[in-house]
């Protein structure tokens, strides 16, 4: 076992995060070139994964448990909540992609290929980024921020800038994305008004409008 990792694996993490402090504080001692090197050693033996400069995960071997995707995503870009496909996803509304993340932050747009999988994160700007999003329980003990249905579809019509309501209408939904038209029934409609105003697009809020004239209650 490599000093770093048997370090950081005596430390036991949380979840197996840590990043460069960490190892600063653990090898106090050594140079800050000697701590890249012994870095960098546990990383090509692959006992840590480097999940992005300055960001590591100890390898599923040294650790206790294995954090979720959601909870990942959200280590690798804050402020940011999963939506998009991977939120639809989580509420069954699509097939499940296990290959990729997808988030939304209101800061900037950007994408992680790490050892553990893809996260990408899409800017859409919000006067109330949580608007429409939940902190959810997702494995029985952790917790992430992750968009409602109704916010998975309005950051998904956001960020695809071709769809609208007029031109697409339901079957962007039902056709392209594969949603059955007895889930969007059942979506509910409570937080339609917050969502709206807090993204102030027009094309998007048109749409979700539109959709709430073909289900809304």
């Amino acid at each position: 076992m490599q000093t770093v990792t048997e370090l950081v694996f005596r430390l036991s993490p949380p979840e197996g995060f840590f990043d460069e402090t960490v190892i600063r504080n653990l090898l106090a001692d050594r140079s800050e070139a000697a701590r890249k090197v012994l870095a960098h050693r546990a990383v090509a033996v692959g006992e840590i994964l480097r999940l992005k400069p300055g960001l590591f995960l100890l390898a599923p071997e040294f650790r206790k448990t294995h954090p979720h995707p959601f909870v990942i995503a959200a280590i690798l870009h804050s402020p940011s909540h999963v939506s998009l496909e991977s939120a639809l996803a989580h509420h069954g509304l699509i097939p499940e992609a296990v290959f990729q993340v997808s988030s939304v932050t209101y800061s900037r747009s950007r994408t992680f290929k790490t050892p553990v999988g893809i996260f990408s994160f899409v800017r859409v700007p919000a006067a109330n980024p949580k608007a429409g999003v939940q902190a959810l329980k997702i494995d029985g003990r952790s917790w992430a921020f992750v968009a409602t249905p109704l916010r998975a579809i309005a950051d998904l019509i956001y960020a695809r800038k071709d769809v609208s309501w007029a031109n697409d209408g339901l079957a962007f939904l039902t056709e392209s994305m594969r949603i059955e038209r007895e889930d969007l029934e059942k979506m509910a409609w409570e937080g339609l008004n917050e969502v709206c105003e807090s993204l102030r697009d027009r094309r998007t809020t048109d749409y979700l409008r539109g959709l709430n004239r073909e289900f809304g209650k």
